[in-house]
């Protein structure tokens, strides 16, 4: 049987700083990210199985995705916790705000890392993460793909 790939699409609205940066987005804002996920794989051929003929049920795939990122990033602001932010951070945890600290630089391209590796550790066997794409703006957005992270055996 075939390999397909679905996509599922989520809205989230996280705020950032980045830390030492020469523009605007050093300062605390916000964005209305979208992000989608493309899973691959073969559908389920067992007639028996209430799931035949799908890769994987949206609704398993949408609880995976809720979980571990839109659930946890959603109205929240994201610090890098190893700079002067964190004093920020602190502040602000102190005054009831969700605030999450990374290890990275909170760009799109760092999340969108991030992310791959929450959803990867949930995906039921047989099940790949193929891509993610992360639109922080309109016009803007970084994509993440798995054939572009294959390490090389030799």
């Amino acid at each position: 049987m075939s390999n397909i790939r679905i996509t599922k699409q989520f809205s989230f609205e996280t705020g950032h700083a980045l830390y030492g940066y020469d523009g605007k987005c050093k300062n605390v804002h916000g964005h209305s990210y979208k992000l989608s996920v493309t899973v691959i794989g073969t559908p389920i051929s067992d007639r028996t199985n209430v799931k035949f003929g799908m890769v994987i049920d949206f609704t398993d795939l949408k609880k995976i995705v809720k979980e571990e990122i839109v659930d946890q990033f959603d109205h929240a602001t994201v610090f890098n916790g190893t700079t002067p932010h964190i004093e920020l951070a602190n502040e602000l945890i102190v005054r009831g705000h969700h605030v999450i600290l990374v290890e990275y630089q909170p760009t799109s391209e760092n999340m969108v890392v991030d992310f791959s590796q929450r959803i990867i550790r949930r995906l039921p066997e047989g099940i790949t993460l193929f891509s993610l794409k992360l639109q922080e703006t309109e016009s803007s957005f970084a994509e993440w793909f798995a054939s572009d992270n294959v390490k090389s055996i030799l």
